[in-house]
């Protein structure tokens, strides 16, 4: 089908949203609490217990004996108690990240207590229209200290659809935030995957959305995450790349397969860059990304950084491309914000 798609349904007996977009699977969210007790997004009381010096950050007991690692430990002592949000998923065996700057969110606008002012997608270009969103913004604060977002899903909708949305995201705002002092307490937790494609999959507005036991199946999603469990991608062209996630990295390798014309190798290397941050969304992989191209002259490497800009420019997760190494490697950085799908998979088994 062409257009947008967004798909709701079940891995298994967990929750599970996708978005097909002209019939490819475009993004993919599925329930983490098999793997772990507290999701991405989920708000918590912790308590300081011991401030890490030589990391610049400090660890925290969080509710239900678990503990996270917070890497601003600036004004902290141990034992005290403050607000978090859990902003990715721990590895095996390691704490929980966490982040100091609490985030509400909601489909059209992001309530931000640690940053005060009213700010404007800047996809929204008409400046009648910013302005307007503006003043909305600053009279539905009503002189509270933090500050808000509206974003790009909010061009489309009127005032009141706006004021639906963001006043139950500021009362929220007003309960949790006094909550700053006791023992460790879940206080939100992380929204659902059904909840998450309502407001991350606004804008564009989809062309359909369906729900049902067999809706995966039906709308070729099951199918597309078979494919996920396999570490080989094919590639336009005939060439290939192999995904694989070690302890230590992820690894990627482009080969280019039976063609063996001279423009072969760029070709493969720019289908896998142009179709790597979706590849990465989808798995669900972050930490360090080394890739091991497909061999081809250092006069293209300028053209495959183009590339791979161009790629990441719109992706969501916090991404740093750190270039070329000594051995003709590329290196990224990418943030752990979601349960890689692998570990999902497993845990729903």
């Amino acid at each position: 089908m062409k257009g947008r798609q967004v798909i709701l349904g079940r891995i298994g007996p967990r929750e599970a949203a996708a978005l097909m977009v002209d019939g490819q699977l475009e993004d993919l969210l599925v329930d983490p609490a098999a793997i772990t007790p507290l999701a991405p997004g989920a708000i918590c009381r912790g308590v300081t217990e011991r401030l890490m010096k030589g990391q610049g950050g400090v660890f925290l007991r969080l509710p239900d004996g678990q503990r996270g690692f917070l890497r601003d430990r600036s004004g902290l002592r141990e034992g005290q108690p403050l607000l978090v949000q859990v902003s990715g998923v721990a590895e095996p065996g390691k704490a929980i990240p966490l982040s100091g700057r609490l985030l509400f969110r909601g489909r059209h606008a992001l309530v931000t207590p640690g940053a005060p002012g009213v700010n404007v997608s800047r996809r929204i270009r008409d400046s009648e229209t910013r302005e307007a969103l503006a003043r909305l913004g600053s009279d539905a604060l009503a002189g509270r200290e933090f500050g808000l977002i509206l974003r790009s899903a909010a061009e489309a909708a009127d005032d009141a659809e706006i004021l639906a949305d963001l006043m139950p995201l500021l009362e929220l705002a007003d309960r949790i935030l006094p909550e700053d002092q006791g023992p460790p307490e879940l206080l939100l937790d992380a929204p659902t995957p059904w909840e998450l494609a309502w407001t991350e999959w606004a804008d564009p507005a989809p062309d359909a959305v369906e729900e049902g036991e067999d809706s995966f199946d039906l709308h070729g999603v099951g199918d597309a995450i078979d494919r996920l469990a396999s570490p080989l991608v094919a590639l336009p062209g005939g060439g290939s790349a192999a995904i694989e996630a070690t302890r230590a990295l992820v690894a990627i390798d482009v080969n280019t397969g039976s063609d063996s014309s001279p423009a072969a190798a760029l070709k493969a290397n720019i289908a896998l860059a142009r179709d790597l941050p979706r590849q990465l969304r989808l798995r669900g992989l972050g930490g360090q990304v080394v890739i091991d191209f497909a061999p081809m002259p250092k006069r293209d490497r300028a053209t495959l950084d183009q590339v791979l800009r161009a790629a990441f420019k719109g992706d969501a997760s916090e991404t740093t491309l750190i270039g070329w190494t000594a051995m003709g490697l590329y290196e990224i950085s990418r943030k752990r914000d979601r349960a890689p799908l692998a570990m999902l998979l497993a845990g729903g088994a």
